[in-house]
């Protein structure tokens, strides 16, 4: 029974590091957005802490990637699903037994929540070895659950269970009521006449008839009278009552812990893959990318900003995709172009890739190469608040300066639109100052930025630019290529389309 996790291989990283909680990034990438959209109608799992959970071994990432390409099999995937919604049902009975006030009652329904629970378990052991499973995962948990339901602790709870299902069953009882009396007292067979007056009557139906059956409201809680029938057929049988009194009291952790550890964690896989199957079914596309921590190239094909995509598609939208890719010494992407043009779309969609690639789930992309980093780090360009009296630029230079002195050479920073409130040449030299730092640290950064010139400070800054349509250049196309900063290119498609370049002037001045 060494099986401990259907996430982490052993019982490493469980806990969740106070940076990782309240990081900004989750925010300024939309992240906080995807994972609502994950784990809606799972809230009961509490989900959300898997997702701020990132791996820190590649082994630990392919350990994940194991288990997802065994759940990609549908007959595996459906008998998980299957353990998971019987679970579900055994929560729901043990939580509603928490409310009833009668004890035979109470005991009834925690009988009813074990013979579930261990029908449950036996299924899902019968079902697994069948599968397609090859996983350390699923492999290791098949194990684990063979040896459960080999064991005397369940064998017992089966046991003692279905004996008292069955001597419920068994039970028969007399109800015989006058005015407002009710007499319970043991069963006495009598001759049942139902079936002859329906014999009887029946030579008289004609055509349809109209249905006068009464459907009475069924309640979990019994009422009072219910409650004096019950006690007084348990005084008819007092071992089989007191069997199943002492049963409910001395059962109540019958619930294997591995279990439910696996019963929840599984969720974390079968929710995201829920998701991604929706936007895959709009035509999208995911791929478990390949995660590495040696060197810094990364690229990614066909990728799109999760939060965007599921809003976009939600409202009927169309998605635009994108490839990005860094190479040999290039570690920076200075995004530039026009305004609403999709670069923060585009840095966002970086920083979600990387988020994503750790935490070991399919990235959006046909196909994609990613680092295993240790922190993100984002700035993203904020109003001013009343209350904080620092301005905007010293409160982005002081952010900085406690990112830089935290990152890592695996780490990533993503700036969207910062120093944007000082002057040109202010902003470009801060910048340079800025990415010159990242640059010896060795990380990756994804700088979104008016400053043009940025791209061009060496070898490893990489220009990337939103681009518009060639016959409208007013639209945007939230394509973003690899292309030098075209920004007068922009402008000189401006200006054609509304007839003011300097020939088309010349032209009109000579009239």
């Amino acid at each position: 029974m060494g099986f401990k996790s259907i996430l982490f291989p052993g019982a490493a990283g469980e806990t969740v590091d106070p940076a990782e909680e309240t990081a900004d990034f989750y925010g300024d990438l939309r992240l906080n957005e995807v994972f609502a959209a994950v784990v809606e109608g799972r809230e009961d799992y509490d989900l959300v802490p898997f997702f701020r959970l990132p791996l820190r071994t590649a082994d630990e990432v392919a350990y994940r990637h194991e288990v997802l390409r065994d759940l990609a099999d549908e007959g595996l995937r459906g008998h998980v699903e299957t353990f998971a919604s019987a679970m579900r049902g055994v929560r729901t009975q043990l939580a509603q037994m928490g409310k009833l006030h009668y004890r035979y009652q109470r005991a009834i329904w925690f009988l009813g929540a074990v013979v579930d629970y261990c029908g449950s378990v036996r299924t899902l052991a019968g079902n697994l070895p069948h599968a397609a499973a090859s996983s350390g995962g699923m492999v290791g948990f098949a194990a684990y659950l063979r040896s459960y339901t080999d064991s005397g602790t369940f064998t017992a709870l089966a046991s003692e269970s279905r004996r008292l299902r069955e001597g419920l069953r068994d039970v028969a009882y007399r109800v015989q009521i006058k005015g407002n009396r009710v007499a319970v007292g043991a069963y006495e067979p009598d001759a049942d006449y139902s079936r002859e007056i329906e014999q009887t009557f029946s030579r008289f139906r004609q055509g349809g008839v109209n249905d006068y059956s009464v459907v009475f409201p069924s309640f979990p809680e019994m009422n009072h009278v219910e409650a004096e029938v019950l006690e007084r057929v348990a005084k008819l049988h007092p071992d089989l009552f007191a069997s199943l009194v002492a049963f409910a009291y001395g059962r109540q952790a019958f619930l294997d812990e591995t279990l439910v550890r696996f019963d929840r964690e599984v969720q974390f896989y079968l929710a995201y893959l829920a998701f991604a199957g929706r936007l895959e079914a709009a035509g999208l596309s995911f791929c478990l990318p390949e995660v590495h921590s040696a060197g810094k190239a990364v690229a990614a094909e066909r990728t799109f900003d999760l939060a965007l995509a599921d809003s976009l598609l939600k409202a009927g939208g169309h998605v635009v995709c994108n490839d990005f890719h860094l190479q040999g010494v290039e570690r920076v992407f200075v995004v530039s172009g026009p305004n609403q043009g999709g670069k923060t779309t585009f840095a966002r969609t970086f920083g979600q890739l990387h988020h994503l690639g750790r935490l070991g789930l399919p990235v959006p992309g046909r196909r994609a190469r990613l680092l295993l980093c240790d922190r993100i780090f984002t700035v993203f360009a904020r109003s001013e608040q009343l209350e904080d009296q620092r301005g905007r630029l010293q409160g982005e230079l002081e952010r900085l300066r406690e990112i830089l002195a935290d990152a890592t050479d695996r780490s990533i920073l993503i700036m969207n639109e910062t120093f944007s409130s000082t002057t040109l040449q202010d902003a470009r030299l801060l910048g340079e100052a800025v990415l010159g730092r990242v640059i010896r640290k060795d990380m990756l950064c994804v700088y979104v930025t008016f400053v043009d010139e940025l791209s061009t400070l060496g070898d490893e800054t990489v220009s990337m630019v939103g681009t518009v349509d060639l016959e409208d250049p007013t639209m945007r196309t939230y394509e973003i290529l690899r292309h030098p900063p075209d920004g007068l290119a922009y402008a000189m498609a401006l200006a054609r389309k509304h007839r003011l370049t300097y020939d088309m002037l010349q032209r009109r001045l000579a009239r």
